[in-house]
């Protein structure tokens, strides 16, 4: 679950780590831009990155450090304001030069560092504006100011982004309980259409203190990913820079192997809210929208109608007009390229018949419909009657106030 600022405990953030953060000078703003996990001891790695062929020098530069690691990251440096991106040779020399940086700060491999950015794609970075703050960054860093480091790394985004969950594990009589602690806090507003491999950016940090192996770690991201980041859409974009790290410390003491339930739950209903977080933040957003689509003929076919519709302008400037025209969702449905057939859709928004059999509901009530997409958040369920395939999907719709903040963005 998500905890206001006031309330969050140290109890919530894993053991293992510590956070920093600053004003490097790379945001116009003027705002803090800076952010730093410190891991205590190189922490096991597993990350997943987006499936855009034009990809972020920071990016490339991760997947040589893990490849040379075996997954382990002592240090991870996240500035915003400036993407990193199609930058040439430039952009991966200053990727690296960060990463010398801090490896000889925290005397570690330049290897161990994991850079990430997020911004404006096209122009150069300042590194050396990094590696002049990354000393107050190191003074300052420390358990507690984990909410500052997740609040540096916003753009356009209007509030912070974090998640929390605790495992509490069975012990001996007489000792004290063990527990797991899984902490992570994200990005994204705009440019939100996660397609991360393994299968404004969307950045997302994860941090247990379990004891778990990277090969295991790797294992339970990808599941985690697959139930929550690529089942969400603000705009259709995907970008350049998405890139998703969960971390290890193995602080706790507790070893966590594979196929454990408990923790695939927590780490889920963790990275499920911080989806959901980032969605509800997408930028210039009146109504968020859960695609709910069953009857599918595969899992694969309803997530292909759950995409065309929330891709759809015409879908998403009808919610933004609460106009329950659910013609739009039937026409994408037609064009997504999944099996269906016409004579069989059926379409629910909340608990009201919209569409039965392919027409429209004999009990459908325009007015009622009307009111009930007038809600920040609603419903929309798809029966297909194909076979077993479902999937659950969240989006928004598509505002003026999307344009003005896009149409605005690099100036």
């Amino acid at each position: 679950m998500r905890y206001p600022m006031s309330d969050l405990s140290p109890l919530l953030i894993p053991r293992g780590f510590r956070f920093g953060a600053t004003k490097a000078g790379i945001k116009a703003s003027g705002r803090a831009d800076f952010s730093m996990i410190v891991a205590d001891v190189p922490a096991n790695a597993a990350a997943a990155f987006t499936s855009n062929r034009v990809t972020a020098a920071p990016l490339i530069v991760d997947k040589e450090h893990l490849r040379t690691t075996g997954g382990k990251v002592r240090v991870v440096a996240i500035n915003a304001g400036n993407a990193n991106c199609a930058a040439g040779q430039a952009g991966i020399d200053a990727a690296r030069a960060t990463c010398a940086a801090a490896g000889s700060l925290f005397h570690c491999r330049a290897e161990e560092v994991f850079p990430s950015s997020t911004g404006v794609i096209g122009v150069p970075l300042p590194a050396d504006k990094l590696i002049v703050a990354m000393p107050q960054v190191a003074l300052g860093a420390e358990s507690d100011r984990f909410l500052e480091a997740a609040t540096a790394i916003l753009t356009t985004d209007t509030v912070e982004k974090t998640a929390f969950a605790r495992i509490v594990l069975d012990s001996a009589e007489g000792e004290e309980p063990r527990e797991v602690r899984i902490a992570a806090f994200g990005k994204g507003a705009g440019m939100i259409h996660p397609q991360l491999v393994p299968h404004a950016t969307m950045l997302v940090y994860i941090l247990t203190d379990a004891q778990i192996l990277a090969a295991d770690l790797d294992t339970y991201l990808r599941g985690a990913i697959e139930r929550s980041f690529n089942r969400i859409s603000v705009d259709g974009d995907t970008s350049t820079n998405d890139t998703v790290l969960l971390l290890a410390s193995g602080a706790s003491g507790v070893q966590i192997g594979a196929g454990d339930q408990a923790f695939e739950a927590a780490l889920n209903q963790v990275c499920i809210s911080l989806a959901k977080q980032i969605v509800a933040d997408g930028e210039g957003i009146s109504h968020v929208v859960e695609l709910r689509i069953n009857g599918a003929a595969s899992h694969a076919e309803a997530l292909r109608v759950a995409k065309a519709i929330a891709h759809s302008p015409l879908v998403k400037t009808a919610w933004a007009g609460c106009d329950p025209n659910w013609g739009r969702l039937v026409a994408a449905i037609g064009y997504s390229g999944a099996e269906i057939d016409p004579a069989q859709i059926d379409i629910r928004f909340g608990n009201l018949p919209i569409c039965v059999n392919g027409g429209r509901a004999p009990e459908y009530d325009e007015a009622a419909a009307h009111e009930y997409i007038k809600q920040p958040e609603f419903s929309i369920s798809i029966d297909l009657h194909q076979g077993a395939g479902s999937c659950v999907f969240w989006t928004t719709d598509l505002t003026t106030e999307y344009v003005h903040i896009n149409a605005d963005y690099s100036t």
